[in-house]
């Protein structure tokens, strides 16, 4: 499963998880806000696309980008 790092209030994130959605690919979506951690690492940079095995897709991304991640 793929997760999407990101915040409630982030117009990209919202943007990021609908592309997700319209290419009908299983994802599950952290807040960092929610872990000091998390905040640290991605705050600058989300939305942040993870895959099971650690392999990082950052924003911007578009279907194209996804596909070539995802393969």
């Amino acid at each position: 499963m793929l997760t999407l790092y990101g915040t409630t209030a982030c117009h990209l994130c919202e943007l990021a998880a609908s592309l997700l959605a319209a290419v009908d690919v299983p994802f599950e979506e952290v807040d960092i806000s929610e872990s000091d951690a998390l905040f640290e690492r991605y705050g600058l940079t989300i939305p942040v696309l993870r895959r099971p095995d650690g392999q990082e897709l950052n924003w911007p991304f578009d279907e194209e980008a996804l596909a070539r991640f995802l393969d």
